[in-house]
């Protein structure tokens, strides 16, 4: 079998990779040099600790497996099995960590309460002042950056796989090809479109107005911090975000505790993870209303700066890098992706939302399942 797939980002790139592992030939058509967009620009956090009960945390417990699997095989991937701490500084949070420990599901997240000086000893950077911390044994990380390049290396070293960049795909024609913008037509069995938060032009030609929107963050990435951050760090804004700890306790703290203005105004939360060159990535807002703004605000970065340094104790090294994303996330947020088939043989799949990275080994793997592969 022959599968053409759209769109080099690390739901496309998964999908080229299950196509390659079950014996197929693989062509990867991508409009840019390289892919771009939020496959690279995010935390590459393997992010199982908020993720809704049921099918979104069973496609990312399987995702996590799959992520740990190809880890060990491309190790350019920078896998890293570093879990999660959520520290909590009063009653109120904490009750919030406690509703998600006595979820029937926390033991498959590796879900435990640790006091301030337990989730020390275990990432001993935390240094600041917090009185307990939610430990996810499940939470992992990989370095987005060059993901998708090593991911691309195994893949052509297998000679069943080619790439094409530098090419913007135009047309479907008929059932198993497309043509790109150099008048190319591209034939197989199979055509797979992950055109991430491109969503309009062939996507609209195709499938219409589907029920996805585009969604913007920023972040930005510190100099080496100096010292290992052991595991990934989260705030008790993500409580709010995350639909694992909805809980009579997350309404509690949401009436009693108000959040923090600028945090509101942007819908935060706090996600950081240490970089293999010891950089900290850190983040992020939302933004969901059109059109996006064009530029960064400093607010947002002022706010996560006072957060980070409270649970260090120390000042945070300076910034070198400010950016922002956009993704695409499925406007009914309990479904984990956008797959739909367009014509036969041929299928979008996008949507995935802030669980991209997270979710698309498993996502790439249930469409081969269901397509037969």
């Amino acid at each position: 079998m022959k599968v053409i797939v759209v769109g080099a980002g690390v739901v496309g790139t998964m999908h080229a990779w299950h196509a390659v592992e079950r014996g197929h030939e693989v062509v990867h058509i991508e409009r840019e040099a390289e892919a771009r967009g939020a496959s690279l620009r995010n935390f590459g956090q393997i992010w199982v600790s908020g993720r809704a009960g049921g099918e979104e945390l069973d496609t990312a417990l399987r995702a996590r497996e799959l992520w740990e699997g190809i880890g060990a095989r491309v190790p350019g991937l920078g896998f890293r099995a570093i879990g999660s701490l959520t520290p909590v500084r009063n009653e109120l949070e904490l009750a919030v960590a406690e509703a998600a420990v006595a979820r029937p599901d926390a033991a498959a997240r590796g879900y435990k309460l640790l006091t301030a000086d337990e989730a020390r000893a275990i990432n001993p950077a935390l240094r600041g002042a917090f009185e307990a911390a939610l430990w996810c044994e499940r939470d992992a990380a990989v370095e987005p950056r060059p993901a998708q390049l090593a991911l691309r290396e195994a893949l052509l070293a297998t000679g069943r796989y080619t790439f094409l960049p530098n090419r913007e795909v135009r047309d479907v024609v008929g059932e198993d090809a497309v043509r790109d913008d150099r008048g190319e037509t591209h034939t197989g069995d199979a055509v797979v479109l992950c055109t991430g938060a491109w969503l309009s032009g062939l996507v609209r030609e195709v499938a219409g107005e589907i029920p996805v929107r585009r969604v913007r963050l920023q972040m930005m990435q510190t100099a080496p911090l100096g010292e290992p951050l052991t595991t990934s760090v989260a705030d008790a804004d993500s409580f709010r975000y995350y639909p694992a700890y909805a809980s009579p306790a997350l309404d509690a703290l949401d009436e009693g505790q108000a959040q923090d203005p600028t945090a509101a105004a942007h819908k935060m939360q706090l996600l950081m993870v240490q970089r293999l060159d010891g950089g900290l990535t850190i983040g992020d807002t939302h933004e969901y209303e059109h059109p996006f703004a064009f530029d960064t605000l400093e607010d947002p970065y002022e706010h996560l700066t006072r957060v980070v340094e409270s649970f260090l104790g120390r000042p945070l090294p300076a910034i070198r890098r400010r950016w922002a994303g956009v993704y695409a996330q499925c406007v009914d947020t309990s479904r984990v992706v956008h797959r739909q088939r367009v014509r036969d043989g041929v299928w979008l799949v996008t949507g995935p939302g802030g669980r991209g990275m997270t979710c698309s080994p498993a996502v790439a793997e249930t469409t081969a399942n269901e397509l037969g592969w």
